[in-house]
This record gives C-alpha cells, structure tokens and sequence, in this order.
C-alpha cells in the first residue's frame, strides 16, 4: 500500500514539475547507483583488495631499499586509486541536481511571463501553474543534492583515512 502511494507521488511530482523533473529523477538515480557500488566497494572488495597487497609486501624480503619503497607507495597509490574512482562522479552529480531544478524554474517562469503576454494580463491562474512548475523543479532538486551530500562528504573522509590506515599497516 505504501509503495503505491510513493509511486502516485512521484507521478504527480513529475507531472507537475514538467519536464526537467526527468532529469533530476534521473540524476538521482545515477547518483545514488554510484552511492550504493561505492558502499559495496568499501564492504566487500576493499578488505580483500587490501588484504591480497599487504600479503605481497610482507613476502617481499626487501623493505628498506629505495625500490621497495617505491613499490609501498604505488601499492597504497592503487588502492587509493580503487577507493577514489567514482568520487569525480559522484562530486559533479551533487551540485548538478539543483542546477537543473534552477533551469526548471527558469523555464516555468517564463512560461508565466508567456502566458501573462499571451493574454495581456496578470491572470493568477495561469501564473499559479507556472510557479508551482517553477517551485517543483528547485524542491526536486534540492531535495536529491541534499541526499547526496553526506555519502560525498563520507566516501571522501573515508578514503583519506584508509589510505592512512593502509599506509600504517605496510610497515617497513
């Protein structure tokens, strides 16, 4: 029963926001995919990532020298890499969903002012629809920014520190 009213909610959501809604919709999903691979990324491949290179460097028998220094640092460096890879992504779809709704607000006020030439008046009607389209956009957009940013905040924090944590943890 609940899912029905969540779809029927989103429905309307849609058909009131116009077009640019679509985007932002889909802008959330591709945000939140990226969200969820990163999370199983950190839970499940990560740990084994990590424990597959720290069993190569503890079988190495140099771990003084200048080159197994180098090898150290390109081990933590891929995994760095492993653990940053989305976050480009992840960090450009943030800030874009309230860029699209402000183009959805944009564009249902000139549909207002449109209408207001069209007729030669301030119709409250006819403005009231273009506002509300208006409105829709800016609300869908901020509402999926604001979800974003806290896993960008945390996939960010949390690759820093792992790195620090796996640096500790291949000893010289």
């Amino acid at each position: 029963m609940a899912s029905l009213n969540f779809i029927g909610a989103t429905r309307e959501l849609i058909n009131s926001g116009g077009p640019f809604v679509w985007l932002i919709f889909f802008n959330g999903a591709l945000l939140w995919m990226l969200i969820a691979e990163r999370y199983w990324f950190y839970r499940t491949t990560l740990p084994k990532m990590a424990d597959d290179l720290h069993a190569k460097w503890v079988a190495r028998r140099d771990h003084h020298s200048w080159s197994s220094r180098q090898i150290r640092r390109g081990m933590i460096s891929s995994l760095n890499g492993a653990m940053t890879a989305g976050l480009p992504v992840l960090n450009m779809l943030v800030p874009l969903a309230p860029l699209l709704g402000l183009i959805g607000t944009v564009s249902g006020m000139l549909e207002v002012f449109d209408s207001m030439s069209v007729r030669g008046s301030a119709d409250a009607r006819t403005m009231a629809s273009g506002v509300s389209q208006a409105m829709v956009c800016t609300m869908t957009g901020l509402a999926v920014s604001i979800t974003g940013l806290y896993p960008q905040y945390y996939f960010r924090n949390r690759a820093r520190r792992e790195t620090e944590l796996l640096a500790d943890r291949f000893t010289f």
